[in-house]
């Protein structure tokens, strides 16, 4: 017979909170979605398909999340996001 071994890996509450944030992207009335689009894939290095799977959640459930990583990591895309005019924020 085998045996089979469990390891318990201990994951401190600090490191599960650090890699949940998440951008949530939200609709607006004012990008087009060749704007959202190219956004998307120059800031959140998605490809050409993401971006535009995600732009048509936006437009269609009225927000989506983008990008999940570090608080550190998402910061900078956020505010690049903020800065192309587009409504996003990190939850």
């Amino acid at each position: 017979m085998a045996t089979i071994e469990k390891t318990k890996v201990k994951t401190s509450i600090k490191e599960a909170i650090a890699i949940n944030n998440e951008i949530v992207l939200f609709n607006d009335d004012v990008n087009t979605f060749d704007h959202v689009i190219e956004t998307l894939i120059r800031v959140c290095k998605h490809t050409a398909e993401q971006a535009e799977q995600c732009a048509l959640l936006v437009h269609y459930k009225g927000k989506c999340t983008v990008k999940t990583g570090s608080l550190d990591e998402l910061k900078p895309q956020c505010s690049s996001l903020l800065d192309a005019g587009l409504s996003a924020e990190i939850v």
